[in-house]
């Protein structure tokens, strides 16, 4: 049993005194979080020359962060209620800066896939604990909504940033720099947030150890039946035992957090309906804005013929947008419901995989270019009035584990939008390009490695003489953007699903008044801090 925390007197309303700059602290910190979701994948090709990765192993270098990150969330929650927010946030940051290190220096992809791994374990003590800190420290109900739209904008803004950083960085410097650049930063915030974050915590409760790993594996499980689908078929045996155990994993996982004395999930918090329709709208959106960016990163490299750098730089405006339209969706969640913000971000989802759904080979970057400004304004809008309204329902003994949920939706949306929208544009371009007349005589076993990815098909183009390896080139491109179709197109059906859940099922009322008393949850409490000068000396 941890000691009880020294408190100070409660804050005015409007909340700590350095709530500012300690909100400037913990988006500095998501502003890597966010980043490293996407950054690699702009590396993925370098990956391949500099360690021989396999296909396989670059799906895993992408997905073992998401999944250690989701997996572990909900117990990181838990953790940072038992422990205190502060000190949990403070380990994330040392974990993840020293990870970051380890990648970018690994020797092999198999070194590289681990250090990913841990820094999802890193990701996952920092990501529920700056938002619980966040709804600590704010008590003004629409000055958290602003803090929260600035927490959330900088998510954003890593994800869309990820490409266009290491983009540059490749063109600049050696592959490792991508993570490198994590360091410094993750440094500065972890000397200033000693200085001024402040410590709170929960009610102490036994930590749930068995349902954290459960968790891991249900979900780990679940996405490597997703990702080798396409490789291994749908319907073969390995693929259906790893589904069938995922099912009954995630079914005892469920089992062991409803009978547990201590659950690290306590189901019962989702009664909150602002809570729960607000993680699935979160789940919904991410999925689907993960999954055009990691297509739209590749359409940019292997279809139009930009190089890592180009690409980077052309994906820049998701990000602007992102910075835009996450801190107006807060300002109109002032006088706007918040199931209308989401309907609206999710809306504008719908319309960017439905343009990406519809692209052809011949259509260049101004297409492209509308489609990621409506990704950004979805991002946007669904992230930040969603998450406001699950911290804003919750007491602050509820707070650490709400807060993780919300997390864990990001983490595993991002998770299963690559996964099952990677598989199914893998599927269908695998299928696509076996059936073009360009590869009609070509060797099995040159297909098959054709076959992997749009990638090694150009790389074995260039390899085939004259004619032969422009018309595999072409084929193998336009294989992929009619694997774009079902896979955006599936996409598109999710961010349509999720605005009828927002519409017709998220709670009525604004993101504003989240924070006062409401039929579908207990009111929030005023905060109290554990005096920082006090426990930091």
């Amino acid at each position: 049993m941890p000691p009880p925390s020294r408190t100070a007197a409660p804050h005015p309303p409007g909340g700590h005194p350095l709530r500012w700059p300690i909100l400037a602290v913990l988006c500095l910190s998501l502003l890597i979080v966010g980043l490293d979701v996407t950054v690699l994948n702009v590396a993925l090709p370098t990956l391949v020359d500099e360690l021989g990765a396999s296909t396989s192993q670059l799906q895993w270098m992408v997905d073992i962060y998401s999944l250690m990150a989701a997996g572990l969330m909900l117990f990181a929650g838990s953790v940072a209620d038992r422990f205190g927010r502060k000190p949990v946030f403070l380990c994330g940051l040392v974990l993840f800066a020293g990870a970051s290190a380890a990648a970018a220096y690994a020797g092999s992809a198999t070194q590289l896939m681990v250090a990913r791994g841990v820094m999802g374990i890193g990701e996952a003590l920092i990501m529920p604990a700056t938002l619980s800190i966040i709804g600590a420290v704010f008590t003004d109900p629409a000055e958290r909504m602003k803090a929260i739209g600035l927490w959330s904008a900088m998510i954003g803004v890593g994800l869309a940033l990820g490409p266009l950083i290491g983009g540059w960085l490749l063109g600049s410097f050696w592959w490792g720099s991508v993570f490198l650049i994590n360091v410094p930063i993750g440094i500065v915030a972890l000397v200033v947030a000693l200085r001024i974050v402040p410590n709170s915590r929960a009610a102490a409760r036994s930590l749930d150890l068995i349902g954290a790993l459960l968790s891991v594996l249900g979900v780990g499980t679940l996405l490597w039946a997703i990702i080798e689908g396409p490789v291994k078929g749908w319907a073969s045996g390995p693929v259906l035992a790893a589904f069938g155990m995922a099912v009954v994993l995630l079914t005892a996982f469920l089992i062991r957090e409803r009978t547990a004395g201590a659950p690290m999930l306590p189901l019962g918090i989702f009664a909150h309906r602002r809570l729960a329709i607000g993680n699935i709208l979160v789940f919904l959106g991410l999925l689907s804005l993960l999954g055009a960016l990691f297509v739209l990163v590749q359409y940019l490299q292997f279809v139009l013929g930009y190089d890592a750098g180009e690409t980077g730089l052309r994906i820049a405006p998701t990000a602007l947008v992102i910075l835009i339209a996450a801190p107006l969706a807060s300002f109109l969640g002032q006088h706007l419901e918040t199931r209308w913000l989401a309907a609206i971000g999710l809306g504008f989802a719908t319309a960017s995989l439905l343009i990406l759904a519809t692209t052809e080979t011949q259509d260049g970057y101004g297409r492209l270019l509308t489609a990621m400004l409506c990704l950004g304004i979805g991002a946007g809008f669904i992230i930040g009035p969603t998450s406001d309204a699950i911290v804003g329902s919750l007491s602050d003994d509820d707070l650490g584990v709400g807060s993780a949920t919300n997390s864990a939706s990001v983490q595993l949306g991002a998770a299963l939008g690559v996964a099952v929208l990677g598989s199914l544009l893998s599927s269908a371009y695998r299928d696509d390009l076996a059936n073009s007349s360009a590869a009609a005589h070509l060797p099995e076993r040159v297909l098959d490695t054709a076959g992997e990815s749009v990638g090694a098909a150009l790389a074995v183009a260039e390899k085939l003489p004259g004619q032969a390896g422009t018309a595999f080139a072409e084929a193998a491109r336009s294989a992929y953007v009619s694997g774009m179709a079902p896979a955006m197109f599936t996409g598109a059906a999710v961010a349509a699903t999720g605005i009828l859940v927002a519409v017709l099922l998220f709670p009525k009322g604004r993101s504003a008044d989240a924070g006062a008393p409401k039929s579908d949850g207990p009111a929030r409490p005023v905060a109290k801090y554990t005096d920082a000068s006090a426990t930091d000396r």
